[in-house]
């Protein structure tokens, strides 16, 4: 008798484990997508941004043409692409060809003094200001649930009922260098 309520208890004990297991798991993959849609918003306003800064630039940078067309069209795959992982590498290409551009204005002192431009440049870097405080909010939570999805106990659970590893925002190679001003 006194087995079976051992037994009985160790199984309750488990129960409440795999609960609370679960419920973390949850609430951690919550938190991830929460903060993924914070990134995703800061994204949006810099998107938004995007060609007033280009048509500004166009007016005084007329035959840089081709950097313009890679902003634009970095800008078009980043709001286009669906999972977080493809927009996490959409975003990098994006993040390059932007710092092209703001290279642009080291050769066009007009367009450094243009009101509109020193203004949309403020505008993005504060917008880039914000994705990175969403970036490293998204990072840490990503981090808590994945290693929380991978550790020993509860990777029983997360495997049991599906829960996989979460991307991080990581920045690309090309974003890791200087950008380079040739005339």
């Amino acid at each position: 008798m006194i087995l079976v309520w051992i037994l009985l208890g160790v199984g309750v004990l488990m129960l409440l484990w795999a609960i609370g297991a679960y419920n973390g798991l949850v609430r951690l993959r919550v938190l991830a997508d929460n903060a993924w849609s914070d990134v995703d918003v800061q994204l949006k306003r810099r998107y938004d941004l995007i060609p007033n800064l280009v048509e500004t630039v166009k007016g005084y940078a007329k035959h840089e043409q081709q950097t313009l067309e890679k902003v634009i069209q970095a800008r078009n795959q980043a709001i286009s692409a669906g999972d977080p992982a493809a927009k996490i590498e959409a975003d990098n290409l994006l993040s390059g060809a932007l710092r092209q551009l703001f290279a642009l204005s080291e050769a066009y002192p007009d367009l450094k003094a243009n009101t509109n431009f020193t203004q949309l440049q403020g505008d993005l870097s504060a917008i880039e200001n914000d994705i990175a405080q969403a970036r490293r909010y998204y990072n840490a939570v990503v981090r808590d649930f994945n290693t929380k999805q991978q550790t020993f106990p509860s990777s029983f659970i997360a495997s049991t009922f599906g829960f996989t590893t979460r991307p991080f925002f990581e920045a690309a190679e090309a974003e890791r260098e200087n950008v380079k001003v040739q005339f």
